[in-house]
């Protein structure tokens, strides 16, 4: 079967299994027509861990897909952490467990998102023009049990990966049926309490799917975290095999008390232990409801994708950073609030053709999304009440990018991937100061294309180039004066430029194992960013980045797997002094390993994992340091045949007394100078802590037969 065939049946499965939730078909109902008229059936393949052999098919090293069974047997502290499975991703909080995570990856700290792009069934989870962070992206609203697979696509060689892309992205996809309805149990030290459960039943013709959670976590914090989370989803899937149809219903609040980050010098002064707070009245509330819609056909040589979504998303958060730096009186506390509603659509269409003597996959891609934001604003606060408004702003944004991709084989051993975005915005700020409103719009247009050689069987080697952008927030691009001091200060750009290669290679030297090997470089024309603790823009020059990533999936045997990651990455600010090049807090080295036992039989399954987050620099001239940090996740499991499983989980197994994250700058405790005290401030990893499950899945699968676990595995079908 030529390598054309291989792919375009190959990209077929991948589209068939995506519309039925990864299921197993007759032969006769899951074929599809490939442009050698072979029809091809879908065996159900049961997936354990990652899906690494993309030979033949992935534009470059450095992108993958995760099924459910490594996603379900990773020991995790929050729902964020399923990221880390991306390689030399490392997912971590400087605040409470209702605010977004910090991400970092391959020499960037992307603050709560900036830079890498997040989507869950086509709906985009960055959030421009956000009132805490340009790229807010909360991964709270995530309930792991119906979480299917994640894809990932790193750095800027993706035409389908727009704004927020320069680092990369990653899409969640959910589970469309569960094979048996089940309740989960949790409960852990610290106040720990979580329940959860789903069931699928046949409906007109097609499947529902209903399931939710309900959390809360107190923490080892001296003031009580309090997390108080509750999530939902109602899906409901119905069609032909090659041409369907899904309603996604979601629902997530989450209200919690902050244990931000605290200066050394309180610890180490015995103001506070490590687990303390120097403000007790910071927290938030987050609410994000959803309803999306998509609709799947997969034709005898194209198919088309069609998705819909409307959003709407609440956030008040209150934070003290610097604690009584600028206003000894009633302190620095703030408040930032987020209101908004989202609205967009994607529309993909793939064609096969032939043409000078090669075949050729085409995609043309729109994605489209607008932004109103009722009040996102910055207001100072004092034990959560306010006293003044810094800015208050309506802001409508709107974003649509059209691309095209030419996957074209011209050899059985080589082909190419030529890609073509372009994308247009445009801004209209309404601000509390008049001189900070207007509207702006700019468009960009960003070249990519990849190169792939398989030397062998065994091996394939790519070369990739390409453009990317980040957008900036729309305050920054119309701003004439700094809310806080009056004076004038000069906008920004509205989409920063960022480009970017890779040498990479994939192989597979042994029986079961896979290796990538990614040698890349990233330029940013600017790390400028709205600051929304400050209702302004910081800017910054120009960047660069390099590194070296490696990624190994063995598994010797059916029922063991091992990975073992590691990322080097060296960042530097272009165009500035010598001696004040380091960016503060670009990661420089990521290992993350892990085993995991799970036989297919019932019975005992476990899992362990390291991940070591090297030293990164916390000024320009690396005078201050982050410590390195190593933590040891583990848990062990037991299955009943009758359906019940329990599972004991040990969070930061060593007890290592380590930091989630660690940042420097100036704040004033009372009696301190005016000026405060440059200092390094920090939020502590969580101490050693158990957690117990109980789950249970029920025999009746409630009038249809379901094809993916919510529990603990879910088969998904081979790419």
């Amino acid at each position: 079967m030529p390598l054309a065939a291989r792919l375009s049946a190959c990209v077929a499965t991948s589209l068939v299994a995506a519309l039925l939730g990864a299921s197993a078909l007759p032969a006769q109902q899951a074929s599809v027509a490939t442009d050698t008229a072979r029809r091809l059936p879908l065996d159900t393949v049961r997936v354990q861990g990652r899906i690494d052999d993309l030979r033949g098919i992935a534009t470059s090293a450095s992108e993958g897909r995760v099924a459910a069974a490594d996603l379900r047997l990773r020991p995790i502290t929050r729902e964020g952490e399923l990221l880390e499975t991306v390689p030399g991703m490392i997912v971590t909080q400087h605040s409470g467990d209702g605010k977004a995570n910090q991400y970092f990856v391959r020499g960037f700290n992307l603050d709560h998102g900036t830079d890498f792009q997040t989507r869950l069934e086509g709906m985009p989870l960055n959030m421009p023009t956000h009132g805490h962070g340009q790229g807010y992206t909360d991964l709270n609203v995530l309930i792991p049990d119906f979480v299917d697979f994640v894809d990932y696509k790193l750095r800027v060689y993706h035409a389908e990966v727009g704004d927020f892309g320069s680092a990369g992205g990653a899409e969640f996809h959910l589970v469309s049926k569960l094979d048996r309805p089940f309740l989960s149990a949790m409960y852990g030290q610290q106040g720990m309490a979580r329940l959860a459960g789903g069931a699928s039943l046949g409906l007109a013709g097609g499947t529902l799917l209903v399931g939710g959670e309900a959390k809360t976590y107190d923490g080892p914090w001296l003031i009580p975290e309090r997390v108080r989370k509750h999530g939902g989803i109602v899906r409901y899937t119905t069609g032909v095999p090659t041409s369907q149809l899904s309603v996604l219903a979601l629902a997530y609040r989450n209200r919690w008390n902050a244990s931000d980050q605290i200066p050394s010098r309180a610890v180490e002064e015995g103001l506070i232990s490590r687990f303390g707070q120097l403000d007790s009245t910071d927290g938030g509330i987050a609410q994000r409801y959803s309803l999306s819609g998509s609709y799947r056909h997969i034709g005898a040589r194209s198919s088309q994708i069609i998705q819909a979504y409307a959003v709407y998303s609440d956030l008040t958060l209150f934070s003290d950073f610097t604690y009584f730096l600028h206003n000894p009186a009633k302190g620095d506390q703030f408040s930032q609030t987020d209101h908004r509603t989202i609205v967009g659509a994607n529309a993909t269409q793939v064609q096969e053709v032939e043409a000078l003597g090669a075949s050729h996959t085409l995609t043309i891609g729109l994605q489209a999304r607008a932004d109103i934001i009722n009040g996102v604003g910055l207001f100072h606060t004092q034990e959560r009440a306010r006293y003044a408004t810094v800015r208050s702003d309506d802001v409508r944004e709107t974003g649509s990018g059209v691309f095209l991709s030419a996957v074209s084989h011209w050899h059985r051993q080589f082909r190419s991937t030529l890609g073509l975005r372009g994308d247009v915005y445009t801004f209209d700020v309404a601000s509390s100061n008049a001189e900070n409103s207007g509207k702006r719009a700019a468009a960009i247009l960003s070249p990519k294309a990849s190169l792939a050689y398989a030397p062998t069987s065994a091996t394939e080697l790519y070369l990739s180039g390409g453009f990317g952008f980040h957008s900036n927030d729309a305050r920054g691009t119309t701003i004439s004066l700094d809310p806080s001091t009056g004076e004038r200060v000069s906008r920004v750009d509205p989409l920063v430029r960022s480009r970017g290669w890779e040498v990479g290679l994939r192989t597979s030297f042994a029986d079961g194992l896979r290796t990538t090997v990614a040698a890349w470089a990233l330029n940013l024309d600017s790390e400028l960013l709205f600051t929304g603790d400050a209702g302004i823009t910081e800017p910054s020059a120009a960047s660069q980045r390099r590194g070296v990533t490696l990624a190994n999936f063995y598994r010797p045997v059916r029922w063991l797997a091992i990975d073992a990651d590691a990322s080097v990455a060296h960042a530097k600010f272009t165009g500035v002094p010598d001696g004040e090049s380091h960016i503060p807090g670009a990661l420089e080295g990521v290992v993350a390993a892990g085993l995991t036992i799970n036989p297919d039989a019932h019975g005992i399954s476990s899992a362990i994992r390291l991940r070591h987050l090297g030293s990164y620099p916390l000024s320009e001239d690396n005078s201050l340091r982050a410590r390195a940090s190593n933590l040891v996740n583990a848990e062990v499991g037991y299955e009943l045949k009758q359906g019940t499983r329990i599972q004991l989980s040990v969070l930061n197994a060593l007890n290592a007394v380590a930091d989630d994250i660690q940042y420097a700058y100036a704040s004033r405790l009372r009696g301190e100078a005016s000026d405060g005290v440059y200092d390094v401030h920090f939020h502590p990893t969580e101490p050693r802590q158990f957690r117990v499950s109980l789950a249970y899945r029920f025999r009746a699968a409630l009038g249809t037969t379901a094809l993916a676990s919510g529990m603990r595995v879910a088969p998904g079908t081979r790419r």
